[in-house]
């Protein structure tokens, strides 16, 4: 059983929850996540990471509640316990596959929205940790929206904020902050990490395209089950065949149909929908399997 040991409401039915986890938290990398199940029954959910303490043995999650499952998550409270909390899984972040004398060349540019801020988190405070500068944007609607924002304060070299009506830093939305960091303030960045909204990470490709800017996306969104098995987070990369949950979540965005992707997701709401992809991907529907606890 994994205890509940902090639970704290942030904005937008978004949720913070630290769980006693020591295996998860000696082995967790950013970029990576856990699956969680709250009972026997529960319905295994995938979440990314948001922080992590190896010493203490505690892993930080942070959830939207957008359907059932969620919203029953969000009902437990401080001393309660999940059945399973099983990971790390996924790839880590390339950044922390780098030397770091490699990375302190790179001007890096971390751009979020949403429940995306919390996989950014922890790999911001990595590099930090590594004593690698970089900057961040979060954008959200209206400030009562944003989350995070203390936090990622501490950890960013520059920390940018967006809100579409204005009511906090810069007014527009996230590709408009890239442009007018770009564009207007002549900040030359060589590497951008987008992490949010489907919309939002395709409409920030198509700006670091023009730009010129490697970028690298993370396809959690589109996760379901979580261990390939169920095949709704197959998508095209490149020239390939990708699952998020088994090979990502994180693959370069300029590689990424995001239109097919959000296509498939509405698709996988229905069981003709999920139906239908099987038949028409045959034996590449499914991925494979991740693996547990480690």
């Amino acid at each position: 059983m994994y205890k509940i040991l902090k639970k704290e409401y942030l904005a937008n039915r978004i949720w913070l929850m630290d769980i006693e986890a020591p295996r998860v938290a000696k082995h967790c990398m950013p970029g990576q996540f856990v699956i969680v199940k709250m009972d026997e029954v529960g319905e295994r959910i995938p979440l990314t990471i948001c922080d992590y303490d190896r010493e203490a043995g505690i892993v930080t999650i942070v959830f939207q509640t957008v359907g059932a499952s969620t919203e029953r998550m969000a009902t437990y409270e401080v001393g309660e316990s999940f059945r399973d909390f099983v990971g790390p899984l996924g790839r880590p972040s390339d950044l922390t596959e780098e030397p770091v004398e490699e990375l302190a060349k790179k001007k890096i540019l971390f751009i979020c929205g949403g429940v995306g801020t919390a996989p950014v988190y922890p790999q911001v405070k990595w590099l930090k940790e590594q004593g690698i500068e970089a900057d961040v944007v979060i954008g959200a609607r209206s400030q009562d929206l944003l989350i995070l924002e203390k936090e990622m304060g501490e950890v960013a070299a520059h920390l940018y904020i967006a809100t579409d009506d204005g009511s906090k830093g810069f007014k527009g939305n996230t590709t408009d902050m890239l442009n007018e960091l770009v564009l207007n303030r002549g900040i030359a960045y060589d590497h951008v990490v987008a992490i949010g909204p489907m919309i939002m990470m395709k409409f920030v490709c198509l700006a670091t395209k023009k730009l010129g800017i490697h970028t690298i996306v993370s396809m959690n969104p589109i996760m379901v089950d979580g261990t390939g098995m169920c095949g709704a987070c197959r998508l095209q990369v490149g020239d390939e065949i990708k699952f998020a949950c088994v090979d990502g979540p994180e693959f370069d965005g300029h590689l990424i149909d995001f239109d097919a992707a959000m296509k498939r997701q509405q698709m996988y709401k229905t069981l003709e929908g999920q139906a239908l992809l099987a038949y028409r991907e045959g034996l590449t529907h499914k991925g494979g399997a991740c693996g547990g606890d480690k």
